[in-house]
């Protein structure tokens, strides 16, 4: 296969202060390592973290973002040959392009996701907001055929991290968990598996048309904080006066963790998704934890076999991300409409047709 000597690529540009835009550039095709491979993405999705780096919210970046991408390998490193990795072998690539392996988070059993020295989709690499993009042999996410490309993106990313999160909140089923930001991409997510693994889910939003989004995908119970600002005594009416299991906070507020701590019930757990601004602070009294035997926990994408376990409800059609195909030029549209919260369902970017119907 001939491959073309450049590439279209979405790259950060900022302006006015902090806001964020993106402009197409061509560049060159980058060349894979002696242990790398070069994939050809046929499509990635947009997270809310990319537009958070963009806007230089989160420390330094590449100027190429992005990290949940899906396409083939098109190209293999001088050190690779076919017995190792096809060529044309779908796979994802994800925020964590390499660990070290060898540091004290890499030695604890599920911890390579907090690796000390990791290599990040858009941070200390090029990102997938790109044609083409190289990813290290030795951390490669293979994908088996079966739903279409667009369907697979979503779950890198926000999927496996709400999927993790669900995994680790110490719920069992048939109790009653709270996604906090229900409505956007990573807890539209979130009431799915929530719904799939067994519990009782409170969606949590602002408007009626997010109701109704929400309630199409399993929530028994919606909130809409256009209509109440006691969302916790809600919660605890809705539950019995109990309380949730665990409450996972997908939107990136300060409020919605505040309002977390009282809708949890007695050693219920927090699970922190979204990423507030850093001068939105959250305040708590131990007191809360020392009664209630609370937990607070993150939840940071996943390893690769969080990644399969949670592609697996895709497969089976228990989990179906609702996505909106977009393009590399809109991508600052796109950006802004996610922190407007006028998102429904996950924003993907098409580069070429391989996203056959789900």
């Amino acid at each position: 296969m001939e491959l073309p000597s450049t590439h279209k690529t979405a790259a950060v540009v900022r302006e006015n202060g902090s806001k964020a835009q993106f402009e197409i550039e061509s560049v060159s095709i980058p060349e894979p390592g002696p242990q790398d491979v070069l994939v050809q993405l046929s499509v990635t999705g947009v997270c809310g973290t990319d537009i958070a780096l963009a806007s230089g919210e989160l420390g330094p970046t590449r100027r190429i973002l992005g990290h949940e991408g899906v396409g083939r390998v098109v190209k293999l490193g001088s050190g690779l040959s076919e017995s190792q990795v096809k060529l044309g072998q779908r796979v994802g690539v994800a925020w964590q392009r390499d660990i070290c392996g060898t540091c004290a988070m890499c030695l604890i059993e599920g911890g390579e996701t907090r690796c000390l020295e990791q290599l990040n989709s858009g941070r200390k690499i090029d990102g997938t907001f790109a044609e083409y993009t190289v990813i290290p042999y030795r951390y490669l996410t293979t994908l088996a055929e079966g739903p279409g490309d667009q369907m697979l993106a979503p779950i890198l990313c926000g999927g496996v991290t709400v999927y993790k999160g669900l995994k680790l909140c110490g719920a069992t089923p048939d109790q009653w968990i709270a996604i906090s930001g229900a409505g956007g991409g990573v807890g539209a997510l979130g009431i799915q598996y929530s719904k799939a693994m067994g519990y009782r889910t409170i969606a949590i939003d602002a408007g009626q048309e997010k109701e109704e989004y929400c309630r199409s995908l399993g929530a028994e119970v919606y909130i809409d904080l256009t209509q109440t600002a006691e969302v916790a005594s809600v919660v605890r009416e809705k539950t019995s006066g109990r309380g949730a299991a665990a409450v996972l906070v997908t939107a990136g507020s300060g409020k919605a963790y505040q309002d977390a701590l009282g809708m949890l019930g007695p050693f219920g757990t927090l699970v922190c998704i979204g990423i507030p601004p850093p001068s939105q602070l959250v305040n708590f009294h131990p007191l809360l934890f020392i009664d209630l035997g609370i937990r607070i926990i993150g939840s940071a994408v996943g390893t690769r076999l969080d990644i399969q376990e949670a592609i697996s409800f895709v497969e089976r059609g228990l989990v179906k991300p609702t996505v909106q195909m977009t393009t590399l030029d809109q991508l600052s549209e796109v950006g802004e409409q996610i922190i407007q919260g006028k998102a429904i369902g996950k924003f993907v970017i098409r580069f070429k047709d391989d996203t056959v119907p789900s």
